[in-house]
């Protein structure tokens, strides 16, 4: 099924609306998922929908609450979600956030007791659109387990940095600590697939190629130790910083029932012309020796934009379900 990039915002907004969001709520989440279908990131464009619209009809989160913006110090932002979407409570903060990253040359924007915000990357370009360095942070449900150990303790816990450049992202990467998106493994069982060795333990900490299994024990951290470590950094910037929860203590991010995720993100905006000007001649210069490379990339460089998504008729089908 071929389907514009309008029916599908038009269509996401309807059916948050039709359980339960609010007008600017709805408008602010169905954003992101044209935004992440737009950029092929199917895991969270329409394949999340269906879970923001059954927890909205649980409760587990709050589609008509606002959030509350406040400024603890000239350089910090602090958003709280109040149980509600990521999404709204990020773009009521952004224009304060920018505007002290500028007037600062660094500022920080915590976003506290909010559902997931699915897709980190959303939000840290939206920061270089005001060209601004920006790098988040956010953790999640316990799905990866410590190297050595067979029980989870930290989420998928990804972490996004998004450069300006001219007129475009001049670098833009969005990735989880874990050795794979959780959303790998489910999409591999539902389609009956194995996975490769490498992304996942069972629930005796022995690696597994078996999607069942894995979701019985852990991910494993990409890289790790390495990797690991990183999930933890995500983790006390997330938790810690924002006084949202620990990944311990947050259920499944799709159950549809259950409490409210409460979760956190934090961002720093860096104005990249606060020591002179010297950062885009840096950047182009490490950029021009991988472009002469065949093959090789700045992350971020190589992504399309489409105007017409591709959607599998099964999903569409239910997208369309839900708005009636």
């Amino acid at each position: 099924m071929k389907v514009a990039v309008t029916d599908i915002f038009d269509t996401s907004k309807t059916a948050l609306q039709a359980y339960g969001a609010g007008d600017s709520q709805a408008d602010a989440v169905a954003k992101a998922v044209v935004r992440a279908e737009v950029l092929g990131n199917i895991i969270c464009g329409l394949y999340y929908l269906e879970s923001y619209c059954t927890q909205l009809a649980s409760g587990r989160v709050n589609g008509t609450v606002e959030p509350v913006v406040t400024q603890p110090r000239p350089g910090a932002v602090f958003s709280d979600a109040r149980f509600g979407f990521a999404q709204p409570a990020f773009a009521a903060a952004l224009p304060k956030a920018i505007e002290a990253a500028r007037t600062n040359g660094v500022a920080t924007l915590a976003i506290a007791h909010s559902h997931t915000c699915t897709s980190l990357g959303y939000f840290t370009e939206q920061i270089a659109d005001a060209g601004l360095i920006g790098i988040g942070a956010t953790n999640a449900s316990p799905v990866v387990a410590p190297p050595g150990g067979n029980k989870a303790v930290i989420g998928t816990n990804p972490f996004a940095m998004s450069v300006p450049g001219d007129g475009k992202l001049a670098m833009h990467f969005d990735f989880s600590t874990s050795a794979v998106a959780l959303g790998k493994i489910t999409m591999a069982k539902a389609a009956g697939e194995k996975i490769p060795l490498g992304w996942a333990v069972d629930e005796n900490g022995d690696p597994t190629t078996d999607p069942e299994a894995a979701l019985k024990g852990a991910l494993v951290s990409a890289g790790g130790y390495k990797g690991w470590g990183l999930g933890l950094m995500v983790e006390l910037l997330a938790a810690g910083l924002t006084g949202s929860v620990n990944s311990l203590d947050v259920g499944g991010l799709k159950l549809p029932d259950g409490p409210p995720h409460g979760l956190g993100q934090f961002y720093i905006l860096i104005d990249p012309t606060t020591h002179g000007d010297h950062f885009a001649d840096r950047f182009a210069r490490v950029a021009n020796a991988v472009a002469a490379q065949d093959g090789a990339r700045i992350p971020g460089a190589a992504r399309k934009e489409m105007e017409v998504i591709d959607v599998p008729d099964a999903l569409w089908s239910a997208v369309t379900k839900l708005a009636s």
